[in-house]
């Protein structure tokens, strides 16, 4: 990696919790030269703009996310098992190094769905892959006869995400874990009745 590559890193890496936890709008320059120790030039030597700076952040949340599930995902053998792996991480997202101000993709799509197209759509992306994932997951449990064949991939995947954001999302509203807990319930349930 080269030295302008290390420092964009490094900027990625230390704004990416502010951006997280403050959002696009109330994250400021100063909040980036705060926690990165660097100048206003420094930040826009290496980023054309504050926009810039948001996207990767956003991209860098995501991908500790990714990795978290993909990971734990890895240690299962059946379709059930790995379905069940986002309830599992997102009850226990403490236990799990998750980005400090939860999930991106419900902090980025509530704030930039009517503000910032850019992350709007990245977000929108986020939510398409994880549906994509989940489809395949279910698609190969009814391959494997565990799932039973009426069972559509798409309309399930969709109901889990929503389940899984809205749970998140009600909790951060009310700091209410038990409804996390209720409602990841919810989702175990849905899961348990695929087969």
């Amino acid at each position: 990696m080269s030295k302008a590559e290390r420092t964009r890193q490094f900027i990625i890496e230390k704004t990416a919790p502010i951006f997280n936890t403050k959002g696009y709008a109330g994250t400021s320059i100063a909040d980036i030269t705060d926690a990165t120790g660097l100048t206003k030039g420094s930040i826009y030597g290496n980023f054309e703009n504050k926009d810039e700076v948001a996207v990767a952040a956003f991209e860098f949340n995501l991908a500790q996310v990714q990795r978290i599930i993909h990971s734990e995902i890895e240690k299962q053998t059946s379709a059930k098992d790995k379905l069940l792996v986002y309830v599992r991480v997102y009850d226990n997202f403490l236990k799990f190094p998750f980005p400090v101000g939860g999930c991106p993709i419900l902090n980025t799509a509530i704030e930039a769905d009517d503000t910032h197209p850019i992350l709007k759509n990245k977000a929108a992306d986020a939510i398409t892959d994880w549906k994509s994932k989940i489809s395949q997951l279910i698609n190969g449990g009814i391959q494997n006869k565990e799932f039973r064949t009426d069972v559509n991939p798409d309309q399930t995947a969709l109901t889990l995400i929503a389940m899984i954001e809205g749970a998140i999302m009600i909790t951060k509203l009310t700091g209410k874990t038990n409804f996390r807990k209720a409602i990841l319930q919810s989702v175990e349930k849905l899961i348990e009745e695929l087969t």
